[in-house]
């Protein structure tokens, strides 16, 4: 069995495990959200080939991947990982107590209800002095 050179978009986000159908994966494609080296594709049975840049969202985050290898199969996770290189952004995440401390003062003991018009007020003012 000789190794292809060229496959189906669709196929290849599934068998890179992006999505876990490849129903999802072309969803995403036909709704004009992916890049192919800087064009967007709106159809799945775009090819798919070594050295291709795909820019696409995934959750909250661009991903900018590059094809380093073209599967078979759909394997395991271990296997998914060597068929791509993620190029995105670094993004800075936060821990948990690091977003605590940040919105420390948005929190409201269980129990006292919704604020009031004075209460709202006095929060948007603080978050105008905190984050200005």
């Amino acid at each position: 069995m000789g190794e292809e050179t060229t496959l189906r978009l669709d196929k290849w986000l599934w068998y890179a495990r992006f999505f876990k159908t490849r129903t999802q994966a072309t969803k995403l494609i036909q709704s004009g959200k992916l890049r192919l080296n800087g064009d967007i594709i709106t159809k799945p049975h775009r090819v798919a080939s070594v050295g291709s840049i795909l820019t696409f969202p995934m959750a909250r985050n661009i991903r900018v991947i590059k094809i380093v290898k073209l599967a078979l199969r759909r394997g395991p996770a271990s296997e998914a990982i060597l068929l791509y290189e993620d190029m995105s952004p670094v993004t800075l995440k936060l821990n948990k107590d690091e977003k605590s401390k940040e919105l420390y003062f948005e929190k409201r003991t269980t129990g006292n209800g919704r604020p009031t018009k004075k209460h709202r007020r006095q929060t948007s003012r603080l978050k105008e002095n905190f984050f200005s």
